[in-house]
């Protein structure tokens, strides 16, 4: 059952995902806005996921592995973003190709750890 609510979740995540880039498309070595929306939008829902899945109440089994490994697996894509640095690098975009590598770790680290303090906060504010 783990294995079919991962794939379910996925084809919902990769689909969301194919969905926005066709909403934003971009040119070869152009600068990838979908991705980067793609990639802060999932990393910040999955620190509010992991956070109320974790700490606010207790989900059936299979709500982990098809929101956070599926849905959230599928739909955030750090493979395209390796790919479309390359693209950059190739396009002869270096400062381009070295800001997005840089930026996109850092911006989707924050967005989870923001994801997850917001969460924490707002359900201190509800418990109130």
């Amino acid at each position: 059952m783990i294995v079919v609510a991962v794939a379910l979740g996925g084809i919902l995540g990769a689909e969301a995902r194919y969905g926005l880039g066709l909403l934003m498309p971009h040119g070869p070595g152009g600068w990838p806005w979908a991705t980067l929306l793609i990639n802060i939008t999932g990393c910040l829902l999955i620190g509010v996921l992991m956070v109320v899945i974790t700490e606010l109440v207790e989900p059936h089994r299979l709500v982990r592995p098809f929101l956070g490994v599926g849905v959230l697996g599928g739909y955030t894509t750090f493979s395209s973003y390796t790919v479309e640095v390359l693209a950059q690098a190739d396009a002869g975009r270096l400062g381009a190709a070295a800001a997005y590598f840089v930026l996109t770790p850092l911006v989707a680290l924050l967005a989870c750890a923001t994801g997850a303090a917001a969460t924490r906060l707002v359900a201190r504010w509800v418990d109130r």
